[in-house]
């Protein structure tokens, strides 16, 4: 399903959040290989700062939470003032958790909510003034989990279905205005996060149950390549792989499915392990973790400037 169809990329600017590693960093690339101005925001500035020397446009770093209304209109502005308008905005910072809903820490539970679903709407919110200018194009990273819940992942599953949602109903308030917006459904991608997955009882159980095809791990080149082209054709729906376009069609069955495997097999599982918390996983997991520990009071969302950018 397409949008507008193909656009030209080239001289355009890209804003791309959770920027810092992984699949976000993945995409700043493959844009930038485009021919797009790169913005990178996320948390960790000498990170991104370390990915913006790999690309080969004008690029701007911009530490900030993307939860942070404030900072994040603050952020937009810079971009507009420094770069212009943004053509494409892609809400790709995400985190994640694992662990019975029952013990979980209330804090870190809401944080992932608040990272996939809040900071996805606030990053729209901040930028979307731009894109009506240019009529551009928003892509909001999703996942299986927004249309195949699973056990021991209440927050995650229900963060993705939610961006899934909340970007379909921004699809249909901006069509008018010739705003494209897609949802990208990725399964299991070779970042950080996920290397996490087998480190922990929970989370490698629930992939080990999963048929062989699905159980796959596609790299972040790939994956990002998938992406980067729904953006070339504005997609309304991108899947990374391709394939996942045919689970759409078993979606109405995923529930009972899951709800029969979990009867049957959770309570075996739970009597040979343990199901601990995880934790926020991965680097950028830790950092957020870090966060919550020592709450930042003085991220204002400046953008800061490359070596060779235009000022």
């Amino acid at each position: 399903m397409t949008g507008s169809g193909s656009w030209k990329l080239d001289g355009r600017v890209a804003v791309v959040t959770g920027a810092a590693r992984g699949l976000g960093a993945g995409l700043a690339r493959r844009l930038s290989d485009r021919g797009m101005s790169v913005v990178l925001l996320g948390r960790e500035a000498s990170t991104l700062e370390s990915v913006a020397e790999t690309l080969h446009t004008p690029t701007h770093v911009v530490e900030v939470d993307v939860t942070d209304d404030v900072a994040m209109g603050f952020a937009a502005e810079n971009v507009q003032r420094r770069l212009g308008a943004p053509s494409v905005v892609i809400a790709n910072a995400g985190v994640a958790e694992g662990g019975p809903f029952e013990t979980s820490d209330p804090r870190t539970w809401r944080r992932v909510v608040e990272v996939n679903l809040v900071g996805s709407a606030v990053t729209a919110r901040s930028f979307l003034p731009g894109l009506r200018t240019t009529r551009g194009y928003f892509l909001q990273v999703a996942s299986t989990a927004a249309f195949g819940s699973a056990p021991m992942m209440s927050a995650y599953c229900a963060s993705k279905a939610g961006a899934e949602a909340f970007a379909r109903s921004l699809r249909a308030e901006v069509a008018h205005l010739g705003v494209g917006v897609g949802v990208a459904y990725l399964h299991w991608t070779d970042t950080d996060m996920i290397r996490d997955v087998d480190h922990h009882a929970v989370l490698r159980e629930l992939r080990g149950h999963m048929p062989a095809p699905a159980r796959r791990v596609y790299p972040v080149s790939q994956v990002s390549a998938w992406l980067a082209r729904g953006i070339d054709r504005r997609s309304a729906a991108v899947y990374a792989p391709p394939w996942l376009r045919l689970a759409q069609l078993g979606r109405p069955f995923f529930p009972l499915a899951v709800d029969l495997l979990s009867r049957r097999e959770l309570p075996r599982l739970m009597a040979e392990h343990s199901f601990d918390q995880t934790g926020l996983l991965g680097t950028g997991g830790r950092v957020e973790e870090a966060s919550l520990a020592h709450p930042a009071t003085d991220d204002q969302g400046e953008l800061r400037k490359q070596p060779g950018t235009a000022p």
